[in-house]
């Protein structure tokens, strides 16, 4: 996949988050190599400033902050932005990646890491569309997709909204992206790799147990017992499939 010209990443804002300065620093300037507008920050409380001054289109959090650590920053930030964050997290944290991801981080990458691995992260995030409700568009005189239904449940593709029994759920881009990819195609059983693949990027390199985590915090906010699932059904031995709800 051809990757973005630098004049196509200048209008794109990243804030890298890190109290070891020199290592926030070396992600900055590859980033800034790779032509995107790149601001630092080396504590929880001046990451919430300036992700609200900034509106970045992608954070990447190093989790392991002193003080405000990176799961509260992260739980701050989604108050106020459906920016993508990208956690930097220790080998090894499993607990910390899984508590991440909870609070609403996209995707998540171990330290020590390459320079190179984390701007392909942050391309291929970047690289997935950031709607909000009512801002995609059909194009003109086509009509709209229809809300797709499945019981209490309904899902506005466009809109990007989700209701169940007329309640609002709030889901994370990366979790309404999963819900969108399963919802269209109901019935089909897509394997880890498949949403990883629609969801993330076909370049996205690392543990494809990612979707596990994200369909769980799903279903929790739908409701869906996963042993009697209404909406996300299990596929053992492939992955996840729409039910007939």
């Amino acid at each position: 996949m051809e990757s973005p010209s630098p004049e196509a990443n200048a209008a794109r804002r990243i804030l890298v988050v890190d109290d070891e300065r020199a290592l926030a620093q070396m992600v900055s300037t590859y980033l800034a190599r790779a032509g995107y507008s790149v601001a630092e920050a080396y504590t929880g409380t001046d990451a919430l400033a300036m992700a609200r001054e900034l509106d970045p289109d992608v954070i990447v959090l190093d989790l392991g902050l002193p003080g405000l650590d990176g799961v509260e920053v992260c739980r701050q930030v989604r108050t106020f932005s459906d920016c993508y964050v990208l956690m930097l997290t220790a080998r090894g944290d499993e607990v910390d990646r899984i508590i991440g991801l909870s609070v609403g981080a996209d995707d998540y990458i171990t330290k020590p890491f390459s320079a190179r691995e984390l701007v392909a992260r942050v391309q291929a995030v970047l690289r997935r569309p950031r709607q909000r409700g009512g801002s995609a568009s059909t194009g003109r005189g086509q009509p709209e997709e229809p809300e797709r239904v499945f019981g209490d449940l309904s899902i506005d593709a466009a809109g990007r909204s989700v209701t169940v029994a007329g309640e609002e759920v709030p889901l994370t881009r990366t979790e309404f992206d999963i819900l969108d990819v399963l919802s269209a195609r109901p019935k089909y059983a897509f394997s880890r790799r498949q949403l990883i693949d629609e969801v993330w990027d076909i370049a996205w390199v690392g543990d494809e147990h990612i979707v596990d985590v994200h369909v769980g915090h799903i279903r929790r906010k739908l409701g869906d017992d996963p042993a009697a699932p209404s909406y996300i059904e299990t596929v053992r031995g492939v992955g996840y499939r729409m039910g007939r709800g």
